[in-house]
């Protein structure tokens, strides 16, 4: 049996099995078995029934009794139910959808069961746990969850795996035992290369799989966690490489400015330019002079001055000539945001920069099109047909166009595309930049921007094809927010605050966790606060007299920007809404955010909403509004009031809720174990530093192919939002 093969010619299918593999993309040998466990038991821990508290994993040993079946009081859920004790106490257990156990079982068997305490006080019991009668434990311990029974001390670690509705961790268990007896490890060909096996003191990948599956000692399954967690950042620096060395070697548009010429446009900004901000014009003005494409990361905090930044370098390819004497007219830059709203934004903070200048600056979405400056009126913008911009760009008269996605599509021609500045959306790679600039073979510089915190060591596997620039410094005169944790009992204070700044002519966000109110027939419907009735009780009550406005997803494109206009200008004093406002809406005047639900959102999400209110020099606040009061809900929130910057958060929280929680497999697609190894930046950078030295030395991966094929397959597992 092969790698290849399908897990259908290895165990029997039913449909719920099928369906459960397709949502976990298992499809062949090879899938199950980089399925690993995500944990492991140590089934020769034997717990007294007396001993046992809520939150354990716990393995016993007894007598069952008491067997039954019945329903749940409120979902109806078919539950198989009993009692298990021994010398020390008495124990209830409880299957849920399970109902069949309680027929299967005996009354007054002896049994062994492992499974996770659960419930409070003294009505804790044992939820779903794995069970095997004590006299029918089988020698091979394949076939058998508690081994360990026949006297052999380093045999007793059960591995754990992620489950899925229609398949169970023990199917795993079963299934990948009976891959390795069908003897698949033989035919798995290693994609590391044994050199680098051997530097880094890694298991071969037959041992790694054996001893992830079935392990005998705790030391085999830390070294194959380590080359596990190895392979899948080196499979990722692989694929990284391989773009950042296309990439270097096609040509680009040599642009050289004079840092004089520069200056004299940044000096009319009504701020100085941070440190920070200087050395990112600089790194990147020195990339524009190199005869291979930029690729820059630029991060900052909301509020940093990374659109000044953009500002800044796009006017020296609008006003500067290409080198090679064959291209003449003006270099043109195309300018990317994920919305409508943040596009427009862009457009208005980009005319403020360039407004004293000769250069046409033109505007695309899918509401419309304008262009700065009108012929009519050379202070303003008009609208104009979606034909004639493109007309005017595809002839170089429009050398700056700012818009979303649909600056890709085909009817979008550019004449000497020079620059791309990518806003929030990192996954833009060469064959993306080629597709812009059609013309010829040159890939247009790109600068992507984000102000989402990711730890270092996170960016240096995702994103290890850029250069990273990090804007850590706030303008000056900025003023730190003060950030506060609200019991939801004592919001009086709160409200008496917000209603202290809408006095003194600021504005205000509220945010919540949903559109519309719970449907109180769906008994697994989120129960939070909705914008809808929120906007409803405050204008009644807490926020009376004030005009108050609601923006969420589901609106339409024309009535949002109608909204955020009437926002901008005051007409709209407080607004309530979902995170549709964590990216992009620009309202210096708003000085104070509440975010109800607060533990629903991670920390890099209220990060990012609560820059919505750091926009000018005026004191700013955020109050923190948690439905409930846990150790791990405090503990969160806590950071989010002592991080300096979101950088220092973004490590903290890897540090705190450790692998998957933030970023892991919802987020990025990495799996426990990728994570694992990007909270250790001597791997990431061991990895890095091996996938550039075997790119150069074979670009195309021809004598590594088990290598290039598990690149690829890891790499159609990320996100890179």
């Amino acid at each position: 049996m092969k790698p290849t093969d399908l897990i259908s010619s290895l165990v029997r299918l039913d449909e719920a099995h099928k369906k459960a593999l397709a949502r976990l993309r298992l499809v062949t040998i090879s899938d199950l078995l980089y399925h690993l466990p995500t944990r492991y038991e140590n089934i020769s821990e034997i717990h007294s029934i007396g001993t046992l508290v809520s939150g354990q994993d716990a393995i016993v040993y007894g007598r069952i009794s008491g067997l039954k079946t019945r329903k749940a009081w409120k979902s109806r859920r078919p539950i198989a139910e009993g009692w298990v004790e021994d010398s020390a106490g008495k124990m209830k257990i409880i299957w849920f959808n399970q109902p069949y156990l309680a027929k299967m079982l005996v009354n007054g068997a002896y049994v062994k069961l492992a499974g996770k305490i659960t419930g409070t006080g003294d009505k804790v019991y044992l939820a779903n746990p794995e069970i095997e009668t004590a006299t029918e434990i089988p020698i091979d311990r394949h076939d058998s969850i508690f081994k360990g029974s026949t006297g052999e001390q380093d045999d007793t670690l059960y591995p754990v795996y992620r489950e899925t509705r229609g398949v169970t961790s023990k199917w795993f268990y079963h299934a990948t035992a009976r891959a390795m007896k069908a003897g698949v490890l033989d035919h798995i060909h290693d994609p590391i290369p044994q050199d680098v096996l051997e530097r880094y003191h890694l298991p071969d990948i037959r041992t790694a799989f054996m001893w992830m599956h079935a392990p005998k000692k705790v030391m085999h399954t830390e070294a194959a966690k380590k080359r596990f967690a190895f392979e899948e950042v080196f499979s990722i620096q692989i694929a990284k490489q391989k773009e950042r060395r296309e990439v270097f070697s096609a040509s680009s548009y040599v642009v050289k400015t004079e840092p004089d010429h520069i200056k004299k446009f940044s000096s009319r900004f009504p701020f100085p330019l941070t440190g920070a901000q200087e050395k990112a014009i600089t790194d990147i003005l020195s990339d524009f002079k190199k005869n291979h494409p930029m690729s820059r990361l630029l991060e900052g905090d909301v509020g940093s001055g990374k659109t000044a930044v953009a500002a800044t370098t796009a006017y020296a390819i609008a006003t500067s000539r290409p080198v090679t004497a064959q291209d003449w007219g003006a270099l043109q830059i195309a300018y990317m945001a994920p919305t409508e709203i943040l596009a427009r934004q862009h457009f208005l903070s980009f005319i403020e920069y360039f407004h004293h200048l000769p250069v046409s600056i033109g505007l695309m979405t899918g509401s419309g099109c304008m262009k700065f400056p009108s012929k009519t009126d050379p202070t303003k913008a008009t609208a104009i047909s979606r034909a004639q911009l493109l007309k005017w760009v595809k002839n170089g008269e429009i050398p700056i166009l700012i818009g979303t996605h649909a600056l890709i599509q085909k009817s979008v021609e550019f004449k000497h595309l020079a620059y791309v500045i990518i806003d929030e959306q990192h996954r833009f790679g060469t064959a993306q930049r080629r597709a812009l600039a059609k013309k010829d073979d040159r890939i247009p510089h790109l600068l992507s921007m984000t102000a989402t915190p990711i730890p270092r060591t996170l960016a240096l596997t995702i994103y290890g094809d850029l250069d990273v620039t990090l804007l850590d410094e706030m303008p000056v005169g900025r003023k730190p927010i003060i950030t506060k944790t609200i019991p939801t009992h004592d919001r009086k204070a709160m409200y008496d605050h917000v209603r202290v700044e809408l006095e003194r002519g600021r504005q205000a966000y509220v945010i919540c966790p949903r559109i519309d109110e719970p449907d109180p027939d769906k008994e697994f419907s989120l129960q939070a606060k909705s914008v809808k009735a929120e906007a409803e009780r405050l204008g009644k009550k807490e926020l009376k007299g004030y005009s108050i406005g609601i923006l969420h997803s589901k609106m339409m494109p024309a009535a949002k920007e109608k909204l955020m206009a009437d926002f901008s200008a005051g007409k709209i004093r407080v607004l309530v809404a979902t995170s549709v406002v964590e990216v992009g809406v620009n309202v210096p005047n708003a000085t104070v955010i509440l975010i109800e639900g607060a533990e629903r959102f991670g920390l890099s999400q209220l990060h990012q909403l609560r820059g919505r209110v750091i926009r000018s020099n005026e004191q700013a606040y955020c109050y923190l509004i948690p439905e409930s009061t846990g150790e791990k809900t405090v503990g969160r929130l806590k950071a989010l009031t002592t991080a300096k910057n979101g950088f220092e958060l973004a490590e903290y929280d890897l540090a705190l809720r450790g692998s998957g929680e933030l970023y892991g497999m919802k987020q990025w697609g990495l799996t426990d174990l990728g994570m694992e190894a990007i909270r250790n930046m001597k791997m990431v950078k061991a990895a890095r530093t091996e996938a550039a030295a075997l790119i150069d030395a074979d670009p195309e991966l021809k004598t590594h192919p088990a290598l290039k094929t598990r690149s690829i397959a890891i790499m159609g597992t990320l996100h890179f939002e």
